[in-house]
């Protein structure tokens, strides 16, 4: 039987401002990837996510960031290498107090927004946010895309695979820029059929129709989406219908 982790973003809010339905999505997923405070979030709202995943048996992950509130963490930025170690390793170590102090631990690193995407092609940014998860813990995994630039620098870290049900791919199975008007898909039918596919045959449709190889241990939907949280069920059903299991992989 096939098995396949469902992770969202979550505890994007910051102070009295919130962002989606974290708890009605923690009912959802198996996997959290909680905000550590650099694109999103605050103590207060990493505790309450970290008290809800580990009372809903939700693997906690600590989504690491650039240094960027104002831009929501998806502005690229050239930041030194040890100075990305650094904050990297701040943020899991923040997180990981919190969520240690809520009965649970993180379980896993998976970058957000422009740091994602850039150490995915860049193998120096890379090889600095592996070494921050190495400095703090060498048997946590990291989550990223296939073929991502951390593979060939992880140096024996786990290394973990990802889809996204709700994000238009390139022919070379990369995420097109949010910069392009098409690079969220919407539509509700269309993300459950790419996170079936994804889950059971391995293939995404591409943006110009062809099939891309894609080989995923987990499949992220995005929770600051409208319609995040019905969107997510549906994607859950659709995979338990299709003989899949939802488990975390970490």
């Amino acid at each position: 039987m096939a098995v396949i982790d469902i992770n969202a973003d979550l505890g994007e809010g910051f102070g009295r401002w919130e962002l989606g339905d974290d708890a009605a999505l923690l009912e959802v997923v198996t996997s959290a990837n909680v905000a550590c405070g650099f694109h999103a979030g605050d103590p207060l709202t990493m505790r309450r996510i970290c008290v809800g995943a580990v009372n809903g048996g939700v693997a906690i992950g600590a989504q690491v960031s650039y240094r960027d509130l104002a831009g929501f963490g998806r502005r690229e930025m050239d930041v030194p290498p040890d100075e990305l170690t650094a904050e990297v390793l701040y943020q899991i170590a923040a997180l990981d107090g919190i969520a240690r102090a809520s009965g649970g631990r993180v379980a896993y690193v998976k970058p957000h927004g422009a740091l994602y995407n850039r150490i995915a092609r860049d193998p120096v940014q890379a090889a600095a946010v592996v070494a921050a998860v190495r400095a703090y813990d060498p048997e946590l995994p990291m989550l990223t895309l296939p073929g991502s630039a951390v593979y060939g620098v992880a140096d024996g870290l786990t290394v973990v695979a990802e889809a996204f049900a709700d994000r238009a791919y390139t022919p070379e199975g990369a995420l097109v820029s949010r910069r392009e008007p098409a690079a969220v898909i919407h539509d509700r039918d269309a993300v459950v059929r790419r996170a079936v596919a994804m889950a059971t045959e391995g293939y995404v449709r591409a943006v110009d129709g062809t099939r891309v190889r894609l080989r995923a241990r987990s499949v992220c939907v995005h929770g600051d989406t409208p319609g995040a949280v019905d969107l997510a069920r549906a994607v859950r059903a659709a995979l338990e219908d299709a003989g899949v299991t939802p488990e975390p992989f970490a």
